[in-house]
């Protein structure tokens, strides 16, 4: 043999070993990052995601996970976890009611503020102000169409502290919840709701399994989360065979959605999509949806 059939010999045991070394999913995957990552850097601005099959949970793909975004109303899936934690431990119960009230207190300094109906996204809540409200209607109002007033309701229930505590109980270690929504003193003063992709993930993973509040809970949870009437950033390409329970957010330059999405075969996975200094936010709403339609032909080319 000679000196360059036993060098090329050489290489190519070499290339075998090294594909006998690579576990059959970790190429796809790695080639999913790559397809993902050419997205985000074609879209002007800056983005973070976080997935996991929770079938195999070994199927995790970060990228910018711990990277800090202003929560926007990404932050009402937190509150709607305490809302449910707080009624199992007796404090009250979802069906009791409460006054619709607009009138509520800045962090920064105790002073009073209002809601403006031109900025909420869910006007009814409004018409019944001075009336009352079940602490259920107002977690659904909440998500459904993440009624703002709603939002602040609860939170003056609850307490932003108890709400980011929990979210400590369950791992994630970064995310704040300090105020509720339109608190303008508290955002001059740099006092906003923070998230990370890899934290709303674990929140999510959490009431997918059961484990927010309780299972019970959790199945109540979802299917709030399933009723989302915004539609166009995760589920956006995906066939309607596949059951979407989600959470979206957006504020100027910001565009999230965060999912627990299940497919027909029963795969089901957690995807977090998270965004910030957007100059297009139609472009950076499509980038997300394309993400998600690549993350789920991925999921579903998986054999498990």
């Amino acid at each position: 043999m000679t000196t360059t059939n036993r060098f090329m010999l050489t290489g190519i045991v070499s290339a075998l070993f090294a594909a006998c070394q690579t576990s059959p999913t970790e190429a796809p995957l790695s080639k999913l990052n790559q397809e993902i990552k050419a997205l985000f850097e074609e879209t002007a601005g800056d983005f973070a995601m976080a997935f996991r099959l929770l079938n195999d949970t070994t199927q995790t793909l970060l990228i910018n996970e711990r990277e800090s975004f202003h929560a926007a109303s990404t932050m009402k899936t937190p509150v709607m976890i305490e809302v449910f934690k707080q009624a199992e431990e007796g404090r009250f119960s979802l069906s009791d009611s409460i006054p619709v009230i607009n009138e509520f207190t800045s962090i920064v300094d105790g002073s009073t503020f209002s809601m403006e109906l031109s900025s909420d996204s869910q006007e009814e809540l409004y018409s019944r102000i001075g009336l009352q409200a079940s602490i259920y209607d107002l977690t659904y109002q909440m998500i459904i169409k993440s009624s703002n007033l709603a939002t602040n309701l609860l939170i003056k229930l609850v307490n932003a502290k108890a709400v980011t505590q929990t979210l400590r109980e369950l791992g994630a270690a970064d995310i704040q919840v300090l105020r509720g929504v339109e608190d303008q003193k508290a955002f001059d003063a740099g006092l906003s709701n923070t998230t990370t992709a890899l934290d709303l993930m674990l929140i999510l993973e959490a009431i997918a399994t059961g484990n927010a509040v309780n299972r019970e809970a959790s199945t109540e949870m979802m299917k709030i989360l399933g009723d989302q009437y915004f539609k166009d950033l995760i589920p956006k390409y995906l066939p309607e065979t596949v059951r979407v329970a989600h959470k979206t957010g957006s504020i100027t330059g910001v565009q999230h959605d965060s999912a627990i999405l299940e497919l027909p075969d029963g795969k089901r996975y957690v995807l977090v999509l998270l965004s910030k200094n957007l100059t297009d936010a139609a472009a950076g709403k499509e980038t997300i949806a394309q993400v998600s339609k690549l993350v789920y032909e991925y999921v579903s080319s998986l054999n498990l």
